[in-house]
């Protein structure tokens, strides 16, 4: 479906820790008036896909960014009884406003100091959890029950519940917009996109239906256009946030749909690069990351990336310069080439759905990545130009 007239040009206006995890430089004093060098580094959940262990173990896994991904260490989780399968985690969140990070799992909600790597709480909840979102401020969590039908709303600092959002779709996918003004809800099962007030804890608006249930997906800075994923399709559809209308079906050229391995959908992974200009998209079958140019509309295929495996995510660095799909490989978005790929500290091939990058300056985290592939040309000036 391609806009015409008024729509068009609608959407073209749219578009406009540890001390040991952390390097010995981090912890020294910068000289008087200088600022405390950064250091860039990826935390990688795992099991991170689905409960397979062989992809990483259990924990988390810090991967130095400025030194070529080399493994840093290991932060403890879970423990994994014996005769039990390990709990997949199901979201990754980070903030570096209160230094902490958090993990959801079908069961629980924890969370993590990331100055120590010690884990401050643990959570179960009635009806489990999915992936969730964490407000800019670092305050509250919105967190999905495990596919159920309502959405925790969760003080960040306690693990209290403070609120339940109910959508009765299917709970599964969450983004809080930059400015923290508004949450997006996607269900498992349902073709509209929820947008809830987190001041009121309550759902004030819908984009679409789409044209099937919406998978993963993910929003421009100004949150004026949402990107997703749908069931049975090898694309994505385009939303506008503000009428709620569906703009723009893009289906992937050149390529088929097949059976997957997981997630029983085409395309289950995509992300807009920092800034905008861009959408990364997964597809499972033919083991590929597409790439279509958004700058103008229709969306324009400009490359297709083969991976090593299938994959089920991708999301991006804070500066835009890499990409993380779920497979492992870090991939150069200006050249599309592979430049690192993740292995662990026994040399085993780390693969996951569930990563975010963290800038730490003088011993503290400074930045955070959100483990959705969101724009940011509405916040801070755009992609952070100083990574």
């Amino acid at each position: 479906m391609i806009p015409t007239g008024r729509v068009a040009r609608s959407l073209a206006a749219a578009i406009g820790g540890a001390a040991i995890v952390l390097s010995a430089g981090l912890s020294r004093s910068p000289a008087l008036g200088a600022p405390a060098p950064e250091r860039h580094f990826l935390y990688v959940a795992s099991p991170g896909v689905r409960n397979y262990v062989e992809y990483g173990g259990v924990g988390i896994l810090v991967f130095d960014r400025d030194a070529g991904y080399r493994f840093v260490k290991r932060i403890p989780t879970f423990d994994v009884p014996a005769g039990l399968a390990a709990e997949n985690v199901k979201g990754l969140a980070a903030s570096a406003a209160t230094g902490r990070l958090y993990l959801t799992t079908p069961k629980r909600l924890a969370a993590i100091d990331l100055s120590s790597g010690k884990m401050l709480w643990n959570r179960e909840y009635e009806g489990g959890c999915d992936r969730m979102a964490i407000a800019p401020d670092g305050r509250r969590l919105y967190v999905p029950s495990f596919e159920g039908p309502h959405w925790r709303v969760v003080d960040a600092a306690t693990g209290d519940s403070l609120a339940t959002v109910v959508t009765g779709a299917g709970s599964h996918n969450t983004i809080f917009g930059l400015d923290g003004r508004r949450v997006y809800l996607a269900g498992l099962r349902s073709p509209l996109l929820a947008v809830a007030d987190p001041h009121q804890d309550a759902v004030v608006a819908q984009v679409g239906p789409f044209a099937n249930s919406i998978r993963p997906f993910t929003i421009n800075g100004a949150e004026t256009l949402a990107f997703v994923n749908v069931n049975d399709l090898l694309g994505f559809e385009i939303g506008d946030i503000r009428s709620g209308k569906v703009l723009q079906h893009v289906e992937v050229g050149g390529y088929a749909k097949g059976p997957v391995k997981r997630h029983g959908c085409p395309s289950h992974g995509i992300a807009l690069t920092p800034d905008e200009k861009e959408i990364w998209l997964a597809d499972a079958f033919n083991k590929r990351v597409h790439v279509f140019d958004v700058t103008a509309m229709p969306p324009r295929q400009v490359a297709s990336i083969a991976v090593r495996d299938e994959p089920g995510w991708v999301t991006f660095s804070l500066d835009g310069r890499h990409a993380y799909p779920s497979t492992g490989e870090v991939l150069d978005t200006a050249t599309r080439q592979v430049v690192a790929t993740l292995t662990d500290e026994t040399g085993r091939a780390v693969q996951s759905e569930k990563l975010v990058e963290i800038v730490f300056a003088g011993g503290k985290a400074v930045r955070a990545s959100d483990q959705f592939g969101v724009g940011r040309m509405a916040c801070c000036g755009g992609p952070d130009a100083r990574d």
